[in-house]
């Protein structure tokens, strides 16, 4: 892509630290979910999501260009609200996780398809449009919904405990980084399919720490899981902020500069 239209990308660049906030971000949104319909109840605490999701997208499509923290604010609000939309349907109107896990791998698939359809494309490199972001969040909205449908479905409908489906889903997201990595299969593929494990793999895990004894848990409930975990995203934003080693294009621009600090001496 060209450097210029890549420093204009609204989405940051995929490094490891990128993965290991996404996946922070699944399960904090999953503790703090829970927390929020434990003490508020979920007709004050869904509310409540969804206007920290309006306000953290606001910012996000007011924003010239990628921001960290703008960036992961959408995300630790998409998550939060993913998490009580997944658990709606099973929760409020009883639909079995399966039905919902199907549904919301519908949902996704439509989005996909015509966010395909409109741009050619489903590459995250490309996202420096308006209508492209637009398609993006809503992809990032039915992610987080699937992998939460399909993260309790493993734990609950298939009888398989949260630390057991976390080491599955941690097995699983292995197949598409050694598909791309090591047999150089499509990037978008891959890279998405990477993105919908996240969602299940941090929620386990959240759930596992909080839960009790009884259910095989840590007990450490929600509550606390849910501080730990911000106070760990906030580091780790606060980290890409001041390195700026996520900014898109601008480590093209730094390669560059230093291969005209090389040549200069030949040049003069």
């Amino acid at each position: 892509m060209d450097p210029a239209r890549r420093a204009l990308a609204k989405v940051p660049e995929i490094t490891v630290l990128f993965w290991v906030v996404k996946i922070l971000t699944t399960a904090m949104g999953e503790s703090t979910s829970d927390y929020l319909n434990q003490e508020l109840g979920p007709a004050i605490a869904v509310p409540i999501m969804l206007i920290v999701l309006g306000v953290a997208l606001r910012l996000q499509f007011k924003a010239k260009r990628y921001v960290a923290w703008k960036y992961w604010l959408v995300v630790v609000a998409v998550a939060v609200f993913g998490t009580s939309a997944a658990d709606a349907l099973h929760v409020v109107l009883g639909i079995p996780y399966l039905i919902s896990t199907s549904f919301y791998l519908v949902v996704l698939a439509a989005i996909l398809t015509a966010w395909y359809r409109s741009e050619k494309t489903l590459s995250i490199h490309s996202i420096y449009t308006a209508r492209r972001e637009r398609f993006y969040w809503a992809t990032v909205l039915a992610t987080f919904a699937l992998g939460t449908a399909a993260g309790d479905m493993t734990a609950t409908t298939m009888h398989l405990g949260y630390l057991a489906s976390g080491v599955m889903f941690a097995a699983w997201i292995a197949v598409p980084a050694v598909a791309y990595l090591r047999f150089g299969v499509n990037e978008v593929l891959t890279f998405w399919f990477a993105y919908i494990l996240t969602r299940p793999l941090g929620a386990s895990f959240a759930d596992w720490m909080a839960v009790s004894h009884g259910n095989g848990g840590l007990g450490l409930t929600t509550g606390p899981v849910a501080v730990t975990l911000a106070i760990l995203i906030l580091a780790l934003v606060g980290y890409l902020t001041v390195t700026r080693v996520d900014v898109p294009g601008e480590q093209h621009i730094a390669a560059q500069a230093d291969s005209r600090a090389v040549l200069a001496p030949e040049l003069d």
